[in-house]
């Protein structure tokens, strides 16, 4: 009944992280088998390096269920273009949700191999984050993940809160609903109210009077001979 409970889990968060990926990709006007592969590397990208980390057989080589969520996902985003790829809010929704029930997944996996739970909560994250730095680098944008959104930071949050109710002798399907529960809450609070983590920036100071650049003095008269 567990496994039949997270493999339910898995396809819904590969349905949401796909329709995320092939969204983005008909948004930069992808051709169809560019969508579905964005679509599907956004799906299986995390899971897949969480598998050959805990060297284990690497889940969508099992099956070809995932494949197949993928295409479904495919034919969804072409039927409601209008209303998937115009609206961001929708990017915002499913990669939430697909976000959520990875980090779940990542962590059930990694305690049934026997791991500690601080590993667990690592491969919670990459679980639901490394499919969307696949995705924003193929896209070529900015990863996510690096932005000072509340994005990892709600994949270790929602970890902790794993952690936290396994330590108060909560059942299994409430580890893994308050985990989800802890990641979306985080997610949608830093849209609503824009939470953030302070970015790392370098304030260049500014230039002294008579001092136009950092060359040395030879540099500008040699420059200055070069074109003539």
């Amino acid at each position: 009944m567990e496994s039949i409970f997270l493999t339910i889990i898995e396809v819904i968060g590969t349905f949401a992280f796909a329709i995320s990926g092939i969204r983005l990709a008909a948004f930069h006007r992808f051709d169809w088998f560019g969508a579905y592969t964005v679509g599907l590397v956004t799906a299986i990208g995390g899971g897949t390096l969480r598998d050959l980390l805990l060297d284990i057989d690497v889940f969508w080589m099992q099956t070809w269920i995932y494949l197949g969520v993928t295409g479904i996902s495919l034919a969804v985003v072409i039927l409601f273009r209008k209303l998937l790829v115009s609206n961001n809010r929708m990017l915002f929704i499913f990669d939430t949700l697909g976000l959520a029930l990875f980090v779940v997944i990542g962590i059930q996996k990694t305690l049934a191999e026997g791991y500690p739970m601080w590993v667990a909560i690592i491969m919670g994250s990459i679980t639901g984050s490394f499919g969307g730095v696949l995705r924003d680098i193929l896209i070529n944008q900015e990863p996510l993940f690096f932005r000072k959104d509340i994005y990892a930071t709600a994949c270790l949050a929602g970890g902790l809160a794993y952690w936290g109710v396994i330590a108060c002798g909560g059942s299994e399907i409430l580890q893994q609903l308050v985990c989800a529960t802890i990641v979306i809450l985080l997610r949608i609070g830093a849209l609503r109210w824009n939470w953030s983590l302070p970015v790392l920036s370098y304030d260049i100071p500014a230039e002294t009077p008579g001092q136009s650049d950092n060359r040395p003095e030879n540099q500008s008269d040699s420059d200055n001979s070069t074109e003539k």
